[in-house]
């Protein structure tokens, strides 16, 4: 059995806006603080499981589409806010000092 197929699809959301309203702002910082802080948001958002993303943009009502957007962003900024105070302690990834 194949079950590749199957996606959160809050990963495409928190990816969305981690690439195109977050990583812009922060040019320096190295491919591991965006993958920490997309776990970090990933984890405090509930799951929601698809096969197919265009399953999801037919059965979604606007209004749950704006929640689950409004979500993604606070769970995201809160995430940046943490790995920003957190990220590189003890020289994790090897950058020398913390960023």
């Amino acid at each position: 059995m194949d079950f590749t197929s199957i996606h959160n699809y809050y990963e495409h959301l928190v990816a969305d806006y981690l690439t195109t309203e977050i990583a812009p702002k922060y040019p320096d910082k190295p491919h591991d603080f965006f993958m920490d802080i997309a776990c970090y948001a990933l984890s405090k958002l509930p799951a929601r499981y698809m096969r197919h993303e265009i399953d999801m943009a037919f059965y979604m009502s606007t209004e749950e589409r704006q929640k689950m957007t409004q979500a993604v962003k606070q769970a995201v900024d809160d995430a940046v806010k943490y790995i920003e105070k957190n990220f590189n302690r003890d020289d994790r990834y090897g950058l020398g000092e913390s960023q």
